[in-house]
């Protein structure tokens, strides 16, 4: 089995209404590798961003077939990974890394 590298897990942040929704509750959304688990995410955004992690849950998307004007097309599906923080902590997602 492959080592992943820290920043190899987190794929990128999901910023929908929804995602903007629960940072209210100290939540981010993040989409991560196929092959993360929580273990592995927890020590990793830990170190990244120096925060404490309380509670991660992990969802996966599946791919499905969708129909745009008349054609079949295909949506990759993917996994994403809901963090939720130590009350009084959050990250910055306009700012890199």
């Amino acid at each position: 089995m492959e080592k992943l590298h820290l920043y190899d897990k987190i794929l990128s942040p999901l910023v929908t209404e929804k995602s903007t929704n629960l940072s209210e509750q100290n939540k981010i959304i993040f989409k991560v590798n196929k092959k993360a688990n929580k273990k592995n995410l927890k020590n990793n955004i830990e170190k990244i961003f120096k925060v404490n992690v309380t509670k991660i849950n992990i969802i996966n998307k599946k791919s499905r077939i969708k129909t745009t004007r008349g054609k079949k097309v295909r949506v990759k599906g993917f996994k994403k990974a809901i963090i939720t923080l130590k009350k009084g902590q959050n990250i910055d997602l306009t700012t890199g890394i």
